[in-house]
């Protein structure tokens, strides 16, 4: 249950990637680095976001306790209303967040039609390559039944050794704290 708690956090903060393609468009000086003004804009994207997911995840423990379904609209039976109005909110969700995760995955398959396959960059090449690739992932998608067994795996596999073991162990080797000290015991700890 924890490393599907880490996967599920993992899901909930994963805007990464897009941070960093938004900060290569904004422009950059010695005086005026571009990293100033997205820090300022991450940590504010990150208390808001916490802002948000903290509250209901208290109150929902709060009521429900641990025994709360993968989907926790298949665990409420009532208020009908309140159910649809969530399932709304996330199609309207899923719709915008896919189409900002998805944007790269275009970008290179429609690169890749293009330089080595001889295509012709047209409309028609765009529609036919984001029609197939909506179609594979909804054809994954529905094939995938345990996606909340995958938050567990992916908690494990990806966001622990990253988040927690990995700057551990980087810090230890550029920092190359006292042996024994402070920092360094710390940082052991937490590796192990």
């Amino acid at each position: 249950m924890f490393l599907s708690a880490l996967g599920n956090v993992a899901f909930a903060y994963a805007g990464h990637n897009v941070v960093l393609e938004i900060q290569a468009t904004i422009p950059s000086t010695e005086d005026a680095p571009s990293k100033k003004a997205m820090w300022k804009g991450v940590f504010t994207a990150y208390i808001i976001v916490a802002l948000c997911y903290l509250p209901v995840a208290f109150i929902g423990y709060w009521v429900f306790g641990n025994g709360v379904d993968d989907n926790i609209l298949l665990t409420l039976h009532r208020p009908t209303w309140l159910i649809a109005t969530t399932n709304i909110f996330v199609v309207a969700h899923v719709i915008g967040s896919y189409q900002v995760y998805a944007m790269p995955v275009f970008d290179m398959i429609e690169a890749y039609a293009v330089k080595s396959l001889k295509y012709n960059p047209s409309t028609l090449l765009r529609v036919c390559v984001r029609t197939v690739f909506v179609a594979f992932t909804l054809v994954v998608g529905m094939t995938i039944p345990f996606f909340g067994g995958l938050m567990g795996f992916f908690g494990g596999f990806a966001l622990a050794p990253t988040s927690y073991y990995l700057p551990c162990i980087i810090w230890l080797i550029i920092k190359k704290p006292r042996r024994f000290g402070l920092s360094w015991c710390t940082n052991w700890w937490v590796y192990f």
